[in-house]
């Protein structure tokens, strides 16, 4: 009997066998413990916080937004509280009408767009801020900056390009040449556009229907027909640039 004793003790005492070993379909069987993280690798992010600061432009956040922000303020400023003579004499020279095309097209289409037409209680700026913000923490700060000048200056050449040639057809008085033109509306329209084909389907359609349907009411009401019709143009501009901003986005994801 002692052979069977000391053959149930070693059958004790041996090693159960390895995890691979095990049968599939059996309950309560080891697993292996989870190895441990290796040094310097990158945990999984648990739910986002809502973070609304984010929404508004921050030195270091978005430093493009920021400063063109702080640009804008200032000439906001200088318009609400210098003599009338000096801020009409300094819009008169960034303005882009069709003379100032001519003559100095490119410093009047970087000029006209310091400017905030309305001052800082235009709608636009608000839409400013949290479009060119949204955008640069998509893209970057120079594209974002290069999608709004996109609008703003082909917005720009389209329309006073129609009025130069109805001056020329003899439907425009002469003085439509010299129409006081500019702000920030184009660029904040084509960046709208732009932005709105990063987003999901839940907030890309509600975007373009509230905005659109804010530039044809406009359209509608006839008051500026050129200036909205630029508004529309620009935020064209800005859905066509979707192929081009979503490839900028997967760029700036791997980097």
């Amino acid at each position: 009997m002692e052979p069977a004793a000391t053959a149930d003790a070693h059958s004790l005492a041996a090693p159960l066998p390895e995890v691979s070993d095990l049968l599939d379909g059996l309950p309560r069987q080891r697993v292996p413990a989870a190895a441990p993280a290796p040094a310097g690798a990158r945990r999984t992010a648990g739910p986002r916080r809502l973070r609304p600061w984010r929404l508004l432009p921050t030195p270091t956040g978005t430093p493009v937004t920021f400063g063109y922000a702080a640009v804008l303020a200032v000439t906001s400023l200088v318009a609400a509280h210098a003599s009338p003579a000096l801020v009409n004499a300094l819009q008169q020279a960034s303005s882009t009408d069709v003379a100032h095309l001519v003559r100095t097209p490119v410093l009047v289409l970087l000029a006209s767009a310091l400017w905030v037409a309305g001052g800082l209680v235009s709608p636009y700026v608000v839409c400013f801020l949290l479009v060119l913000t949204a955008l640069e923490r998509r893209i970057g700060g120079a594209r974002a900056v290069l999608v709004f000048l996109l609008g703003h200056v082909l917005a720009t050449l389209a329309t006073e390009g129609a009025v130069g040639l109805a001056v020329l057809a003899g439907h425009l008085p002469h003085s439509s040449l010299h129409r006081l033109d500019y702000g920030i509306s184009f660029g904040v329209a084509a960046a709208v556009g732009s932005l709105a084909g990063l987003l999901g389907p839940w907030l890309r359609r509600p975007l373009l229907v509230l905005f659109g349907g804010m530039l044809v009411e406009e359209l509608i009401e006839f008051t500026d027909p050129m200036t909205n019709w630029g508004h529309l143009i620009a935020l064209s501009i800005g859905v066509a640039t979707w192929p081009l901003v979503r490839r900028w986005r997967r760029e700036a994801e791997a980097a």
